[in-house]
């Protein structure tokens, strides 16, 4: 059953130009010109029940956009989603109890009051019972170590210490369905790391469905099978990781290191006729760039049968390089080798303005409640 159903889904605003000099702002004053900014254009994807998926594209690609109608900050201009079974933008109230969203540059608690007291007033807007609370609220502390910050105003909390507490308030309500947009933004590897553990602790025990968009791409890594890729508000994958990093990867490295000093006319003649690329680091290392369409196994077989081997190291090509290869190629390409559409011709996507957003969540005005 899927968690997120998107059919057809179009995002578009209304800007205003603003015209240069003095001359220029007299007249926007009087009679103002607008151009239409197409953000999200004409999507489709499904999201099963339980599934983490990574949501990635460039600055300006869609992302948040979309994140903000999957939650019903903004309704679409056309086209069809539901979120377990709800029009998030029509049935707001029942919808809200079932999310859990959490914007990594904003704060669904309160700035000048205790941890505490935003998650008892957060209880309150997901009216959730207290003998149902109490036991949610106190595994959360335990599994994201918040017992020393719980007393503290939110504005005295470093960085990585209010993504804790975020984390924490967007699952009080125990919701079935969890959106993070760039949730690791500006934390240091240590977070990062607890986050992504709990994470995928809190998808494999309860079942709860994650929508990721980031752009530190080892969070993918981490938690994601499945990535859709977004370019000019348009999808130009949507698919397994592996799949991904097949189709794309340019190829895989391998670091041989030897028993005795090798020499670069030995190394190539052990691998004649294979398209590979040698370079020698040291007298005994050596390391070999293999492309996808060659056998990795075959070259292998030769170095070992040829020569004393004491280590061997396989590298494969990072998810990022392979993102920014797909990015830097032309839209036919991408078109054309990856499933699910193209980019767009001459589509302008930019990120609209906070002011550009059309309705706001429940709970305070706070924007990720």
């Amino acid at each position: 059953m899927s968690a997120i159903k998107v059919r057809d889904l179009y995002k578009q605003f209304k800007v205003q130009k603003n015209r240069e000099g003095l001359k220029g702002a007299l007249q926007d004053l009087f009679k103002r010109e607008y151009r239409q900014i197409t953000a999200v254009d004409h999507i489709s994807f499904d999201i099963p029940e339980g599934e983490i998926c990574g949501y990635i594209g460039e600055n300006g690609a869609g992302k948040s956009t979309t994140i903000k109608m999957l939650t019903g900050i903004l309704v679409p201009t056309s086209g069809e989603l539901k979120v377990n079974g709800y029009v998030p933008y029509k049935e707001r109230e029942k919808f809200v109890r079932e999310i859990g969203v959490v914007f990594g540059q904003r704060s669904q608690l309160w700035w000048d009051i205790g941890v505490i007291e935003s998650f008892q007033l957060l209880r309150k807007v997901y009216r959730v019972e207290p003998e149902v609370f109490r036991p949610r609220f106190d595994e959360l502390v335990e599994r994201l170590q918040l017992q020393e910050l719980l007393h503290r105003p939110v504005r005295k909390l470093s960085l990585g210490q209010r993504m804790r507490c975020e984390l924490a308030a967007s699952l009080l309500h125990n919701p079935s369905i969890l959106f993070l947009d760039e949730p690791t933004i500006g934390l240091d590897i240590v977070v990062k790391t607890e986050i992504r553990e709990f994470l995928k602790s809190l998808n494999q025990r309860y079942g709860t469905t994650i929508l990721l968009t980031t752009h530190d791409l080892q969070d993918i890594e981490a938690l994601c099978s499945r990535v859709i890729m977004l370019d000019e508000g348009k999808i130009i994958y949507d698919g397994g990781l592996e799949e991904l990093k097949s189709r794309w990867g340019q190829g895989k490295e391998v670091v041989f290191r030897f028993a005795a000093p090798v020499i670069i006319g030995q190394l190539e003649a052990m691998t004649a006729g294979l398209q590979v690329r040698w370079t020698l680091e040291a007298g005994t290392i050596a390391r070999v760039w293999v492309p996808a369409e060659t056998s990795i196994s075959e070259v292998l077989g030769r170095v070992v049968g040829a020569a004393s081997v004491e280590d061997v190291k396989i590298i494969e090509t990072e998810t990022d390089d392979i993102v920014r290869e797909i990015y830097k190629s032309g839209s036919s390409s991408a078109a054309d080798r990856l499933p699910g559409g193209g980019r767009g011709s001459g589509t302008t996507t930019e990120s609209p303005g906070q002011e550009e957003e059309e309705a706001v969540l429940a709970g305070g005005g706070r924007a990720s409640s």
